[in-house]
C-alpha cells in the first residue's frame, strides 16, 4: 500500500477517536461520573484529531465555552492542516 493511505487511515482514525471521547465525555458528564481529562483532548488534537474534537464540541455542545477549547481546537487544526501539509509535500 501506498505510505499515503497509511497517512490518511492514521488521521481518519484520530479524528474518529477524537470525536467519540468528545461524545463519551459529555455522556459521563451529564451523569456526573468519572471524566476525561482535559489534556487528553489536547493529545489526540495534537497527534492529528484536532478536526475530530472540534466537530464533537459542535455536535455535542460540549466544551464549548472553555477558551482553551475555543480557540485551541481550531489552532490545532491549523497546525494539523500545516503538519499534514507538510508531511505530503516531503513525499
Amino acid at each position: 500500500m501506498e505510505i499515503w493511505v497509511y497517512l490518511a487511515l492514521y488521521f481518519l482514525v484520530l479524528n474518529i477517536a477524537g470525536y467519540l471521547i468528545m461524545w463519551y465525555d459529555k455522556r459521563k458528564s451529564l451523569k456526573g461520573q468519572w471524566r476525561v481529562s482535559e489534556a487528553r483532548f489536547f493529545v489526540i488534537a495534537l497527534m492529528g484529531g484536532a478536526l475530530g474534537v472540534y466537530y464533537g464540541m459542535k455536535t455535542f455542545r460540549h466544551k464549548t465555552q472553555h477558551l482553551s477549547f475555543k480557540y485551541g481546537i481550531p489552532l490545532l487544526i491549523a497546525a494539523n492542516i500545516v503538519l499534514l501539509g507538510t508531511i505530503l509535500y516531503r513525499l
